[in-house]
């Protein structure tokens, strides 16, 4: 799931106890000295980690079930599997 402040917030401090109203963020009383300028800069952080692994959401999106993977390995072998299901989609969704 695409970061969020709290999920900044909470990287920064796994204690805080902070909540955001009307858009306005509120770091509460038993913040660790956190300010905003930090929680802005994790949340590009937290944001730049979560787009370099678009790669493997996109790639678990299009993998077959496991039952459906394991049917082919049964029926086909490994290098079936691989050449025909696992492959065609690293291919369509490289490592950056």
């Amino acid at each position: 799931m695409k970061p969020k402040i709290l999920d900044a917030v909470l990287a920064l401090d796994p204690n805080a106890s902070c909540s955001i109203s009307n858009g306005v963020l509120d770091l509460g009383e038993n913040v660790n000295n956190i300010t905003e300028l930090q929680v802005d800069a994790k949340l590009v952080e937290l944001q730049a980690e979560y787009d370099a692994l678009e790669y493997a959401r996109n790639r678990k999106a299009e993998y077959p079930d496991w039952g459906s993977q394991l049917n082919k390995i049964y029926d086909d072998g490994i290098a079936k599997w691989k050449s025909e299901m696992v492959d065609p989609i690293k291919a369509k969704y490289p490592k950056p």
